[in-house]
Parts: structure tokens; C-alpha cells; sequence
């Protein structure tokens, strides 16, 4: 069975909407939702799913790069593709994206993203 959790998704296109999404978590919905291979970069008690092979096909994620350096972790390369932000459960496990990266991503991007 598998099980759901919130994501934060940020879209590369500007056009698309940051938001927050129910989300399978299984490989192979993680792979659909980021459009290719899943790599992680993980944050102290968040981590952030994107395509590591991205930077072939997809656009530049200017919001997530923005977002993950906020929330305190330097990343060097350029972030490619949809990235989807989930928080760390059990040893294993996924949960719901913290809240704290909710409203950051709300206070940076001046969006309303919690109900």
C-alpha cells in the first residue's frame, strides 16, 4: 500500500504555481512528479527530490536554488526540472513537508501556500 504525504512542489517555469501537493511515495510516482531520475539534497530535517539529469532538458529552478539556500544549505550547482520538498519521518521514512519551509517559501516567492 502505498502512502501519502504533502509535498511542496516548485516548478522551474516561473508560469507554473509553487503549491502544495498530496503525493504518492513510491519510486516510481517520485520519478513521474520530478520528470526523471530522483536525486536528493537533504536539509536538517527536510529534503528536496529533483531530476539529477535535468540539466540536459529542463529549465533552470531559479526558486527552488533560492529556497534551499534560505533554508540553510549551500548548493553549488545549478538546479534543474520540478523539485518536490518533503520532511524526514522515521529512519526511512517520508513525512509532510515541514512548516517552516511552507512559510518560508511563502514569505520568499509572496505566496499563500498553507490553509
Amino acid at each position: 500500500m502505498d502512502t501519502l504525504c504533502y509535498a511542496l512542489v516548485v516548478p522551474a517555469r516561473l508560469a507554473r504555481p509553487v503549491h502544495i501537493k498530496a503525493v504518492e511515495l513510491d519510486l516510481t510516482a517520485l520519478q513521474r512528479m520530478v520528470t526523471g531520475e530522483a536525486g536528493v539534497l537533504a536539509g536538517r530535517d527536510w529534503h528536496v527530490y529533483l531530476d539529477r539529469e535535468a540539466d540536459r532538458v529542463a529549465a533552470q529552478n531559479l526558486r527552488a536554488q533560492v529556497l534551499i539556500r534560505e533554508a540553510g544549505i549551500n548548493v553549488e550547482e545549478t538546479l534543474h526540472g520540478t523539485a518536490l520538498f518533503l520532511g524526514h519521518g522515521s529512519p526511512g521514512e517520508e513525512a509532510d513537508v515541514p512548516r517552516h519551509l511552507i512559510r518560508l517559501a511563502e514569505q520568499l516567492f509572496d505566496l499563500p501556500l498553507a490553509a
